[in-house]
């Protein structure tokens, strides 16, 4: 290959444009180098702009699978049903006895009260945002929103303090980023890679992981060695630490797109069509099944969405329409990372942005209510068959033993062997807790 290449060129005024460094690879990125993985490598973080892996060490959990029920599933109709309460609190639906003595779900959670003694099941979760917006940002970020400043997820937080594994993404989003799931001030450098489509979907394919047509091997590597050409030029004119990072981004792509391990791993049509009927040939299922095959793999987090959870108007139908699917597929994936042996190392999160109003409304719906909700943990670390905390008889106010946002993000942390206490860099140099004014809460570990 001509490795004398005139960058004179550049300059002349027919073309009308003088590129640094920075246009080259921006160029390279969409163009020559035929890769378009947009932000889920890409290094431009002003915290940490070289792209320098910071000392956290694996803890417990190894890897984590984030499940999101966006829009705030209600815990009445879900893990903590009032069975006793008045009917216009209790709601239309029945309750399910559970593997726990005296504990019940309700009656839609009949495969998930079969897998009870695998789960934690925290009854008193709180906070107090009852919009949408800022609801999200608490379960996602584990911090209360500020406007003076944009707060990382927790996957983006992984991302920065472990960085990859076995060619892989440290965070990948099942199918897209969901709201606040996204870098905040560690820029993004450390976002997720979207898959870009529903595994459920016929012909599920991931963007990003093959070569652009007319490109095979050989000339992927060769494109490989021109830009390498063009950033020695360039690292000769420009120092600066974030161009250095761009760098790690190529590096990752390539190995991505180079390993046929990594990419395999997001090849769901490897699973058995036996096992893809268990979880369920539905979007709670598939999702599932791709984020347990992700993490086997070496994905060290993946954030899952799944549904619609705003039931304002009758919840009895709506709760009837998609808990089936997520009932199988929860259930499914729980047996099967206990039956890999994953379970121990594999933390598992379901979480909502808050639950609903104790009293069905007019339209036999619940509204938004953050003062109490359910949220479930499993394996990495946390007991197995156990409830924390209660909420009162009426689902209104925790009743013993509340955990905060603080509390559940420096527990999770902890638990992925990440500081709670630590301090990350955000733009203007000023440090920042990763979790304010939280502790662990060590009732919930095993």
């Amino acid at each position: 290959m001509r490795k004398n290449i005139d960058f004179n060129w550049c300059k002349s005024t027919e073309h009308g444009w003088n590129p640094n460094r920075r246009d080259f690879l921006f160029v390279g990125a969409l163009g020559g180098l035929g890769l378009t993985l947009g932000d889920a490598f890409r290094l431009k973080s002003q915290a940490n702009p070289a792209g320098v892996v910071q000392p956290s060490k694996e803890g417990k959990a190894k890897s984590v699978i984030q499940i999101y029920l966006p829009g705030g599933m209600a815990h009445q109709e879900s893990f903590d049903p009032k069975m006793y309460a008045p009917i216009e609190y209790r709601g239309p639906l029945g309750t399910i006895k559970t593997k726990l003595d005296g504990v019940h779900f309700s009656e839609n959670l009949k495969n998930i009260a079969k897998i009870a003694d695998k789960l934690t099941v925290v009854r008193s979760m709180t906070h107090g945002e009852a919009a949408h917006e800022r609801g999200t940002h608490n379960m996602m970020t584990g911090v209360r929103p500020s406007p003076a400043l944009q707060y990382p997820s927790f996957g983006s937080v992984v991302s920065h303090e472990l960085g990859p594994r076995n060619n892989l993404p440290p965070y990948v989003a099942v199918p897209s980023v969901g709201g606040y799931g996204g870098t905040g001030y560690l820029g993004s450098a450390f976002g997720a890679f979207s898959l870009g489509a529903d595994p459920a979907s016929a012909g599920f394919k991931v963007k990003d992981l093959t070569l652009p047509g007319g490109i095979d091997d050989q000339r992927f590597a060769t494109r490989r060695s021109m830009r390498e050409v063009v950033d020695a030029h360039f690292s000769g004119l420009e120092k600066a630490d974030v161009l250095d990072g761009m760098d790690t981004f190529y590096q990752r792509a390539y190995s991505l797109i180079s390993s046929d391990k990594a990419r395999a791993a997001f090849d769901i049509e490897q699973e058995p069509a036996k096992l893809r009927d268990e979880y369920g040939r539905n979007a709670a299922g598939q999702r599932m099944l791709l984020a347990r095959r992700l993490v086997e793999s070496g994905v060290r987090f993946v954030s899952m969405t799944y549904g619609g959870w705003d039931h304002h108007d009758n919840i009895k139908r709506a709760m009837e329409g998609q808990m089936p699917s997520f009932d199988q597929a929860f259930a499914r994936l729980i047996t099967d990372l206990d039956e890999r042996g994953l379970l121990d190392s594999t933390l598992v999160l379901v979480s909502s942005e808050f639950g609903r109003t104790p009293k069905i409304n007019a339209t036999a719906g619940r509204d938004h209510w953050p003062k109490v909700f359910s949220v479930v943990f499993a394996g990495g670390g946390v007991k197995r068959g156990y409830i924390h905390g209660s909420s009162d008889a009426t689902g209104a106010e925790p009743d013993a033993d509340p955990l905060t946002v603080s509390n559940y993000s420096a527990t999770v942390y902890s638990l992925i062997g990440i500081d709670p206490e630590k301090r990350l860099m955000s733009p203007g140099g000023r440090p920042q807790s990763i979790v304010i004014e939280g502790h662990v809460e060590k009732d919930l570990l095993a």
